[in-house]
């Protein structure tokens, strides 16, 4: 595990606010020159603390303005299944997160959609490619709060 200093801190709140920031501008914020800010950066990616840099996009100004919630229960736990379905929700570009729960709910799967329809073709596709048990949907009516920020 990588240590993490205070300076690791600030360099990785600014860079979850700003990632395409230069890195003159990353350092003078932190207090760092140019040169130091790179080298602790590139430690940290090193060390898998820093995943990757990606841009933020507005699903609804790209025609995908609903955000739906799948939740998932199966009768099947084995090796097999999960390797199934773990595939399939892989190779589906509108499913943006998949997490095995506990409790009664198996898994849940976030989703983004242009409508209804497209939710539908997006269920349809995935009871094709894996046995589901019981599948149910909650669709976002207001994001109150969004964040890809960890609280450092």
């Amino acid at each position: 595990m990588h240590n993490i200093d205070n300076i690791d801190r600030r360099i990785l709140v600014e860079l979850q606010r700003d990632a395409g920031q230069s890195l003159e501008t990353l350092g003078a914020t932190v207090g760092l020159s140019r040169n130091a800010c790179w080298r602790r950066m590139r430690q940290m990616e090193e060390a898998g603390v820093i995943k990757g840099r990606v841009a933020l996009l507005d699903a609804a100004r790209l025609g995908l303005p609903l955000t739906v919630f799948i939740q998932v229960r199966t009768n099947a736990h084995a090796p097999d299944w999960l390797e199934r379905f773990s595939t399939a929700t892989r190779a589906m570009p509108e499913i943006m997160g998949v997490y095995r729960m506990s409790g009664e709910l198996d898994y849940l799967i976030r989703a983004q959609v242009a409508d209804m329809a497209g939710y539908d073709r997006l269920y349809q596709s995935l009871i094709r490619k894996v046995p589901l048990s019981d599948v149910s949907a909650s669709f976002v009516m207001e994001e109150i709060k969004e964040t890809t920020a960890l609280p450092l």
